[in-house]
């Protein structure tokens, strides 16, 4: 379990609103652990509401709203493959609200219910009043690419950004999130937390982004690689290999410890 091993290692686990495991029996599973809740707002408010008011009254520390998909991509290796989950697994988190099956998972994750209790394409700034009116939560906005939004997300009174492309799953040809990073950490310059995700293979890459400004990194990929590898322990073991890849890194690069990265490590190539 992801989860479980993110409590063993003290690293923050996201859970996502599609997990196969309710919010409930992760904070069963690993009752120690430091958690932030990834969410979406549906047409049916009610819906982001409810998840909203369990989470909170279950303890997770924040809420991260993605805000990148208005519209699923066309995400063409899902369409290729044939992609669909094991039709024994459940999307927990909605049972007893609608029958919801991985069956009606496609495209890496997500649910096609009905016409009235889908994604909310109209999502906008506005919502973000919305969400604080419902919970005393930190709310982080997931999916910011361009300096114009970061400095929107600060005016709205965000706590953090996750600078994310989705995985590159979204739209053909966007930015990678290294990229865009430099540019949203002088945008924000230190109003509110930056983050990032996509592309972290190495502990060296772990340390570029936090050359660039980040935070901290989150990892997707590399995690269900070593859960379908061995589970729990292959969780922790990629955990484990990046830990001490960015502590090597650290090292070699002279940084004895965190507040020595900076961005005199990172090199720009020259057009």
């Amino acid at each position: 379990m992801c989860f479980a091993a993110a409590e063993t290692l003290n690293v923050c686990y996201v859970a996502s609103t599609y997990s196969t495991c309710s919010v409930e029996e992760i904070v069963t599973a690993a009752p120690d652990g430091f958690r932030w809740f990834q969410l979406y707002i549906y047409r049916d408010r009610k819906l982001s509401e409810q998840l909203v008011r369990r989470v909170e009254a279950l303890g997770f520390k924040a809420l991260v709203l993605t805000v990148d998909v208005p519209y699923t991509g066309k995400r063409r290796s899902d369409i290729r493959n044939n992609f669909r989950l094991p039709p024994h697994l459940k999307v927990k988190n909605f049972e007893g609200v609608f029958e919801v099956s991985a069956a009606s998972l496609v495209s890496g994750g997500f649910i096609i219910l009905s016409l009235a209790n889908t994604l909310d394409p109209s999502i906008s700034w506005r919502d973000i009043h919305w969400l604080r009116s419902l919970t005393r939560l930190p709310i982080i906005i997931k999916g910011i690419l361009t300096k114009e939004d970061a400095e929107l997300a600060v005016e709205h009174g965000v706590q953090g950004i996750v600078v994310s492309n989705h995985g590159g799953r979204q739209l053909d040809g966007e930015l990678a999130t290294i990229d865009a990073l430099s540019e949203i950490v002088d945008a924000v310059q230190g109003r509110i937390e930056v983050y990032i995700d996509g592309g972290i293979r190495t502990g060296s890459d772990v340390l570029k982004a936090l050359a660039l400004g980040a935070k901290c990194v989150f990892i997707g990929r590399p995690i269900v690689w070593g859960l379908a590898y061995k589970g729990e322990e292959g969780v922790r073991g990629v955990l484990q290999i990046l830990t001490d890849e960015f502590r090597l890194s650290m090292a070699l690069s002279g940084c004895r410890n965190i507040s020595e990265i900076n961005r005199n490590l990172v090199q720009f190539s020259r057009l």
